[in-house]
């Protein structure tokens, strides 16, 4: 992944959001996997360019970005406890400094969604001590981010997801503690790593940023506490024919000059594959919208559709015959020929 968000997107730091989107769109539909199906530098580039976007394009992620840098969540997460906790043992008398994995500490503190735990907890721990220890508390819920195509999204899909769940520690039976002391096996944290497979189903009509809840498949509890839940969350790729807006789906159909002053037929390709005539009305200008009921995205739990807006893009031909020339200029000259008694 690239290092410079606004590298990747080859713009500069002070870029607006408008102008973030239009690099990413532009870029997207270079690169996009459906565009180069053989170039998987093209594919490794794509989502270069979905990891910067995803970034840039939210003012929370982009400020903290640049703050810190490439390495914005864990500087964060590590100044947060390090106002907290300081540099040196809390609370004690000596000047003696500890390490520890910032990832560790806050999931021993048990902050977050469904997370439990205590100082005494954590500084058991962390010392070598068993600390205080509350009864049975809940595991913490979990993320997973998985990318899908428009397609699938319209359709529905399942993805089979390779996670490291957390079990509790067969030694301590999910205490951390044996015999009054830290469990070795597991550090005192309760917990081990497993591999686990989970198939996960996604709904049609999933947009960026829907969440798939599996539950009892987060982090494992402490203390014989349930586990919290799983949350897949999905982000859908741009698509090369597409644009999304909510339920709805704009794609630019081509229309002859003629048809556009005369009036005629296009055909437009729906999501699903269907060809589609679109009446074109007389005198047609570029970029009119033409809207097709229900056959947009489906709507996210629901059985009716969005729809699809056809927008009309006029298609200049790249040759012409001499014939066609002649007629072109006979109707350039029939334009600019005023009706007699007309003031210059």
């Amino acid at each position: 992944m690239a290092k410079d968000y606004y590298a990747a997107l080859g713009v500069k730091k002070t870029a607006s959001e408008k102008e973030i989107k239009s690099a990413f769109r532009k870029l997207a539909r270079k690169y996009h996997p459906d565009v180069n199906p053989t170039d998987k530098s093209a594919e490794e580039r794509f989502k270069e360019i979905n990891a910067a976007h995803d970034v840039l394009s939210d003012k929370t992620k982009r400020a903290k970005y640049d703050r810190y840098g490439e390495n914005w969540e864990q500087a964060e997460a590590f100044e947060t406890a390090r106002a907290q906790y300081g540099n040196g043992a809390p609370g004690g008398s000596h000047s003696q400094t500890f390490t520890f994995d910032i990832n560790d500490l806050l999931r021993r503190q048990g902050g977050g969604m469904g997370g439990g735990g205590d100082l005494g907890d954590m500084l058991g721990g962390l010392f070598g001590g068993a600390g205080r220890r509350r009864g049975p508390t809940r595991g913490q819920n979990t993320e997973f981010a998985t990318e899908i195509t428009l397609e699938e999204a319209f359709h529905g899909t399942a993805r089979t997801l390779q996670l490291q769940s957390e079990e509790p520690c067969p030694t301590c039976g999910g205490s951390g503690e044996v015999q009054n002391a830290v469990c070795h096996a597991c550090g005192g944290a309760g917990a081990v790593l497993n591999p686990k497979r989970i198939e996960v189903k996604i709904p049609a009509g999933a947009a960026d940023g829907t969440r798939v809840r599996i539950a009892g498949e987060g982090s494992a509890g402490m203390a014989g506490g349930p586990r919290g839940d799983l949350y897949v969350v999905t982000r859908v790729r741009p698509h090369p024919r597409f644009e999304r807006k909510g339920d709805n789906l704009v794609a630019e159909v081509p229309v002859p000059v003629a048809d556009a002053v005369l009036g005629g037929e296009a055909s437009v390709t729906t999501i699903d594959g269907k060809n589609i005539a679109v009446t074109v009305p007389a005198l047609t200008q570029n970029g009119r919208q033409i809207r097709l009921k229900g056959l947009g995205m489906p709507h996210l739990g629901g059985k009716t559709r969005g729809d699809l807006i056809a927008k009309v893009r006029l298609a200049i031909p790249d040759e012409i015959t001499d014939d066609e020339r002649a007629l072109y200029e006979q109707l350039r000259e029939a334009g600019t020929k005023q009706p007699t008694g007309a003031k210059a």
